[in-house]
């Protein structure tokens, strides 16, 4: 009696030991698949860079960026007569705070007290000051 019963308890645990393996077997095909997905995605996105890689190579080209600045820009090329002298440049502005003050709040305060030194501005002649 005591062998019957250890024959069905050895049967059992080899079923059971034939599910497991079963199972393990059925979850590394499913991750196979996957992984063979993943890899066939991977490729597609690659061959979607390259492809983006050479459209821009071919839209970045520079003859053909010449060629639609002439046709779609109304750009004409520089005249001397455009330049200005350089004595015609604008006067630097005046500083607020002159380099290598202690103390530069109280020179802003100082340079926002004299007005004609804050704007630069040039007295008009008619006024008396």
């Amino acid at each position: 009696m005591i062998w019957r019963l250890l024959h069905i308890v050895v049967l059992a645990g080899l079923v059971l030991a034939a599910a497991d393996v079963y199972k393990i077997k059925y979850e590394s095909t499913l991750e196979a698949e996957r992984v063979a997905k993943l890899r066939a995605e991977l490729r597609r996105e690659q061959d979607l860079i390259a492809s983006l890689r050479a459209e821009w190579s071919r839209l970045d080209r520079p003859d053909r960026l010449q060629e639609l600045a002439q046709r779609h820009l109304p750009l004409k090329p520089l005249d001397i007569r455009q330049y200005d002298p350089l004595d015609k440049l604008p006067e630097r502005p005046v500083e607020l705070v002159p380099p290598g003050t202690a103390d530069p709040i109280g020179a802003v305060i100082e340079t926002l007290a004299d007005p004609d030194t804050l704007t630069g501005s040039v007295p008009d002649r008619g006024q008396p000051r």
